[in-house]
């Protein structure tokens, strides 16, 4: 049995990778799978994601589109209500954002708008292994007059002013927590999640030690009795799941697995989701653990984005 602290990792580096590498370090942490990552594993990867249809792995990157066009075309773009896309009017056009989901899906309803059919053309164009089976270059068309479609850099979408930096930058968070935070994480609907597996992740394999890990509990500390009782739950959980391991699959002998598992969530949102989490998750009514993993987050976020 091994007990280890909560804590947290903001992914401002992976932001600086291709779509494809940032979908691939998402992905595998749900299976825990990160040593098979390689230099050419990505685009296999990300393929492979994409044809078995596990969209949610493919929320885990945006990209962000810089629009010039007529105010006609800009009405018929909010007309069609493109879902889970963020559209901000600028005076020249629009800014777009949206994670490769959003795109791959708004192709299948509404591939015959210019704006989207234009977005659609620039990624197909940069990365078409994400778009297999919903897009392809036969289903471009003409460029509308005064269309002009173009994708931003990430240090372009950082200068933007702040209103527009608030809903246009995603940040991820990969966070080491207990379970019980993780159920409340996940009730934050704006937000992405990937989420280390107990179904498929196998605890009495090399790779996890062959045991399972906890995290320390806020609420009780080392040396008292409470303490001691809680670990010697721990253990004797430890002791049944592996037990049920040598008959049964992981999937089986997890239900014997409590809250206070250790687990891993990738965490994935716009910064003004982010001050809307930090508002509930910081107060004093906040549930103790998940205090103590968010005030410190909160606090490495205000250092990187002071007006957030």
């Amino acid at each position: 049995m091994k007990i280890v602290e909560p804590s947290f990792e903001i992914q401002d580096d992976l932001d600086r990778s291709s779509l494809a590498v940032r979908l691939e370090a998402c992905g595998r942490v749900c299976y825990k799978s990160e040593d098979k990552i390689t230099e050419d594993s990505a685009i296999p990867f990300v393929t492979k994601v994409s044809a078995h249809g596990h969209n949610s792995v493919l929320e885990m990157a945006v990209a962000t589109f810089d629009v010039t066009c007529r105010p006609a075309l800009l009405a018929q773009l909010f007309a069609c209500q493109p879902r889970f896309l963020i559209i901000d009017p600028t005076p020249a056009g629009c800014i777009v954002t949206g994670s490769i989901r959003a795109y791959r899906e708004i192709s299948l309803q509404h591939c015959d708008n210019p704006i989207v059919n234009g977005i659609l053309a620039v990624l197909h164009g940069k990365t078409s292994y994400l778009f297999e089976g919903v897009f392809s270059a036969d289903k471009v068309l003409p460029r509308e007059p005064g269309l002009d479609i173009r994708k931003m850099s990430l240090s372009e979408v950082e200068n933007m002013p702040m209103p527009l930096l608030r809903r246009h930058r995603h940040v991820g968070v990969r966070f080491i927590v207990n379970r019980a935070v993780t159920h409340e994480l996940v009730r934050h609907r704006p937000c992405s999640f990937l989420q280390e597996s107990q179904r498929y992740c196998r605890y009495s394999q090399d790779k996890f030690g062959n045991q399972v890990t906890f995290i320390k509990p806020v609420f009780f500390e080392k040396g008292t009795a409470e303490y001691s009782l809680w670990q010697q739950a721990m253990e004797e959980t430890e002791r049944l799941y592996l037990q049920l391991l040598e008959t049964s699959t992981p999937q089986a002998a997890r239900t014997v697995l409590p809250n206070s598992c250790k687990t891993e969530i990738i965490m994935y949102c716009n910064i003004s989701e982010w001050k809307h989490i930090f508002s509930l998750r910081t107060t004093q009514a906040a549930e103790p653990s998940m205090r103590e993993i968010m005030i410190p987050l909160a606090a490495e976020f205000r250092k990187r984005y002071p007006l957030l």
